[in-house]
């Protein structure tokens, strides 16, 4: 049975009135909300939550409403993520907690992708941006298949049931909003580029804020899919055939053998336990790895007892520093790199790092790293629980703003810019090479308390999320505080250098003193996080 045969007049309520547009700001929940006790709760993006809560209250569990949520998100917010974004990472409790997954749908370098494809010039950067923007920068997309593998293992629909409200805004289009209007007309790349142009410049001219966006070839891929009730013709079918067409024209690499040799998989996640708590989060080539190698080294130095004060937030700071350190240094594709995942969360590391850390903090400097920051952005994250104790976090992404800036003619399909994620020199753990997975930000993650799941959490803001998540942790696992003051505490970011960037709540006082510490201090926003939390036996639901 068809769950979300939804009416036109439904769908434009979905995706907000007239020119507001389907991407108009959603007002951050600066406090947790009320969730539905009876049926749930899904939050991340505002045509999403609507879409899977109409699945939630038709029957289906959490995993269907999130998937339902996340192919509708990517119709409607093309410059965050898309159908062809390059890819996702979930975390799934199943019946409170009893069992816990993560599922890797990364995207996945092309076969004839080399070590040296992105070589440096003598000025470090990739000539001509190829891995950036271009047919070059894109890798097989991996979140249908994500998706599908979500619902296959966890869910209780087919993906023909979840997909209607996607077809719809797809076809019958949506206001474009004043903000993707500017973008498009400062992205060069969309006229150089013919599926591009012919989807973003109608006649020639930018889409206007206020037109009707649609997207009818992008709509027919999804029809063919949910008449097969499978992503699979996307891989190995005559969509497969189409996408490999439009890399071979336009000087991409991914071929349709490429494509035929995609699988997402269902793998463990990574978990350390605090207290009561254990938090599981997805394994590389997510970020998680460096958010509970901060955690561990918090934990080494006896953070929580430390009393409030400059200390305590250095020795905090540090942590993150020292973990980024180690990540942009040592992390890439297990698979392909010797990455010591094991090393950066043993008890002896979190000592050797407390240590280090502790040092500093007493001889009033910090550690001296030589890691500069390289801004990323994009992403959306989409979280849900249900009455029957599922929890998922599910983050997908195109990267930064419209990935690649190139679209499939004849699908309508905009493509991620996986690439991007790689770094270009050739000798790194994280250097491109054929069927390799890019290392990422995304951290879905779910918290257990005496094995019951209390938290799903995730976040979108490329490079802030893994910070902005431990921040939350922070308060939430290690100082037991609710949903409510773990979400709405102020935040700080930094990559591992000495430039840390603070959000304006936070006490000036304190960083005028890091500034005289010799760190530089900036203002600014944190990644966007999206949770659902189980408290005295009813969910709240957070988004900032």
């Amino acid at each position: 049975m068809n769950r979300l045969l939804l009416s036109r007049r439904e769908l434009l309520k979905l995706t907000g009135a007239a020119a507001a547009g389907v991407l108009r700001a959603h007002r951050p929940l600066l406090a947790a909300a009320p969730g539905d006790d009876e049926l749930g709760c899904v939050v991340g993006h505002p045509t999403g939550e609507q879409v899977g809560m109409k699945v939630l209250a038709d029957g289906g569990n959490a995993i269907d409403a999130v998937v339902a949520a996340a192919l509708a998100a990517a119709v409607a917010a093309p410059n965050q993520t898309g159908i062809g974004g390059y890819g996702m990472h979930a975390a799934i409790a199943i019946r409170d907690g009893e069992r816990i997954a993560a599922i890797d749908g990364n995207s996945a370098a092309p076969a004839a992708m080399r070590a040296d494809t992105f070589k440096p010039g003598p000025n470090g950067k990739v000539p001509g941006g190829v891995n950036q923007t271009g047919w070059l920068s894109a890798g097989v997309p991996g979140i249908l298949a994500g998706l599908q593998l979500a619902l296959d293992q966890f869910g209780t629909c087919r993906l023909g049931d979840l997909l209607p409200p996607a077809i719809d805004l797809a076809r019958n289009g949506f206001p474009w909003p004043k903000g993707l209007a500017a973008i498009v007309r400062g992205k060069p790349q969309f006229q150089q580029d013919g599926g591009s142009r012919k989807l973003f410049f109608p006649g020639g001219v930018p889409l206007a804020a206020g037109a009707l966006f649609k997207n009818p070839e992008l709509a027919e891929m999804l029809a063919v899919l949910a008449k097969a009730n499978s992503a699979e013709a996307f891989y190995r079918g005559d969509i497969a055939q189409c996408i490999a067409e439009g890399f071979r024209k336009n000087g991409g690499l991914v071929t349709a053998k490429d494509m035929a040799d995609y699988r997402a998989r269902l793998v463990e996640p990574l978990a350390i336990s605090w207290g009561g708590c254990t938090v599981h989060t997805a394994p590389l080539t997510a970020g998680g790895l460096s958010v509970l190698q901060m955690l561990r080294a918090m934990q080494a130095m006896n953070w929580e007892k430390m009393p409030d004060g400059l200390p305590r937030t250095c020795a905090r700071i540090e942590a993150m520093r020292l973990a980024w350190r180690d990540r942009l240094a040592l992390l890439g594709d297990p698979d392909f790199a010797k990455v010591p995942t094991d090393r950066l969360l043993s008890d002896d590391y979190a000592q050797r790092s407390a240590a280090e850390i502790l040092a500093a903090v007493e001889a009033g400097k910090f550690l001296a790293h030589g890691v500069k920051p390289n801004p990323q952005g994009g992403t959306i994250n989409l979280t849900a629980a249900d009455a029957k104790g599922n929890f998922v976090a599910i983050t997908f992404s195109h990267g930064d703003s419209f990935g690649a800036c190139v679209t499939v003619e004849g699908l309508g399909l905009t493509l991620g810019h996986g690439m991007s994620r790689f770094d270009p020199d050739p000798e790194h753990p994280n250097s491109p090479g054929p069927g390799k997975r890019p290392l990422n930000n995304m951290v879905p993650t779910i918290v257990t308390r005496d094995g019951k799941a209390v938290l799903a959490i995730g976040g979108r803001g490329g490079r802030k999320i893994p910070n902005a998540l431990l921040e939350v942790l922070t308060q939430f696992v290690v100082l037991g505080q609710p949903l409510q003051s773990s979400i709405g505490a102020p935040r700080l970011h930094t990559e591992g250098s000495a430039a840390l960037l603070f959000e304006k709540a936070w006490p000036a006082g304190e960083t005028a003193a890091l500034r005289r510490l010799g760190y530089t201090i900036s203002t600014g926003g944190s990644a966007s996080m999206s949770a659902v939390a189980q408290e005295s036996g009813a969910l709240r639901k957070a988004w900032r």
